[in-house]
């Protein structure tokens, strides 16, 4: 009779034949002791995603402004989200697609990277970049249009760009690519006098110089009395007290934003490339790789050696920054996407700085460091100095 507590193992054994008992009892033990201190040897990887929704939460925890975020893996698929299912306003991370449209039409032949546009006063827009400068009827590259819009967010040279391509087309494009998650985008133009349509009416009459010289002003109390005067409305007759309550409104509408995930996947589409041909991938990918806006956000976080291509958002009380990483490992490259977005933080470097933090937070994850967590190839942070605390953009710039 078998005695209770034997492992069910162990009774399959003794219940052969006496002739093999002895050694079939042996081997049974001699593989039970061997599972128990390998087991404990080799303990399963760290789980990177764990760590940095760990690390996300109280990133989020510590700073006045909301946070969003969504990092995928490519090469495995593992993914952290934080928020990123809310709708967030994407800001000058909308250039991508419009980038993606204008490479789809040189691959077609309707045009090339050298053909020349002219630049017209309607497409003056405030914001970053030289285009704005640029005499009206100047004759400009695609080529360097298009750098120009990723590289530095020049917003004239986008909207330059879309008129080459059509709206209607780059919102067709998006949905082809991503059918949900993505809101409609609009031209720069457009955004501007959205925002001041929700201060005074009549803001249809606002020339592209007049967005220049709302851009200018020092303060918003300038801004609105310039506003006034352009349009020849009376203060009484505002619709809302402030700027910021303008902001709000034309956030509300949900133009421009979408859910981070959604962007993601789209970022994921162009890395694989399902968006473009393998050598305007190439082209584009390596422009987004010298983007000069934003460097003291994802970037400022990440390891020396990874290759950021991404693209920067800012507008008032919303930053974001968006793209492709990739790093060599012992097997060869890897990639991840990683998005992220903050709002309601006035200070535009309280901002910049939380944007760092996500990347210090991937590097420190594990995931760019071959499973080790708190890697020494991680930067240290650097000390956050605010030279204007409190101190937001005048106007929507990239």
């Amino acid at each position: 009779m078998i005695a209770r507590g034997v492992p069910l193992l162990l009774q399959n054994a003794l219940r052969r034949s006496a002739r093999g008992a002895c050694s079939a009892v042996a081997a049974v033990v001699a593989m039970l002791a061997s599972i128990g201190p390998a087991a404990a040897q080799s303990p399963p990887p760290a789980d990177w995603t764990a760590k940095l929704k760990r690390d996300l939460a109280a990133i989020d925890r510590q700073q006045r402004a909301r946070l969003g975020v969504h990092v995928r893996d490519l090469d495995t698929g593992a993914s952290v989200s934080h928020r990123a299912d809310q709708r967030w306003y994407l800001a000058s991370m909308v250039k991508v697609p419009i980038a993606i449209a204008v490479m789809r039409g040189v691959e077609q032949g309707q045009y090339g990277l050298d053909t020349r546009l002219t630049l017209r006063a309607s497409d003056l827009v405030d914001g970053a970049g030289t285009t704005q400068l640029a005499p009206v009827g100047s004759s400009l590259a695609i080529r360097t249009l298009l750098e120009q819009m990723i590289v530095h967010s020049d917003n004239t040279a986008t909207d330059m760009l879309i008129g080459l391509v059509g709206l209607a087309e780059v919102n067709a494009l998006v949905r082809s690519l991503v059918p949900e998650g993505l809101q409609r985008i609009t031209t720069l133009g457009e955004v501007r006098r959205l925002v001041y349509g929700n201060l005074v009416p009549g803001v249809e009459r606002l020339t592209g110089n007049d967005l220049l010289l709302l851009r200018h002003a020092r303060s918003d109390a300038e801004r609105l009395q310039i506003l006034h005067q352009l349009v020849d409305v009376p203060e009484a007759r505002r619709l809302v007290p402030t700027v910021d309550a303008a902001y709000d409104a034309y956030y509300a509408s949900g133009l421009n934003s979408g859910r981070l995930d959604a962007y993601a996947d789209l970022l994921a589409m162009l890395a694989d490339g399902k968006a473009l041909s393998a050598s305007s991938t190439e082209y584009l990918l390596g422009v987004m790789e010298r983007v000069a806006t934003g460097t003291h956000r994802l970037m400022a976080g990440l390891p020396k050696t990874a290759r950021l291509a991404h693209k920067t958002g800012t507008q008032r009380r919303r930053v974001c920054d968006g793209g492709l990483v990739r790093w060599r490992e012992a097997g060869g490259e890897r990639r991840a996407v990683v998005v992220a977005c903050t709002r309601d933080e006035a200070s535009l470097e309280r901002a910049e700085w939380t944007l760092m933090q996500v990347g210090l937070a991937l590097c420190r994850s594990g995931l760019m460091t071959s499973g080790v967590a708190d890697a020494s190839s991680c930067p240290a942070p650097p000390a956050l100095s605010l030279r204007q605390p409190g101190a937001v953009p005048a106007s929507p710039r990239r």
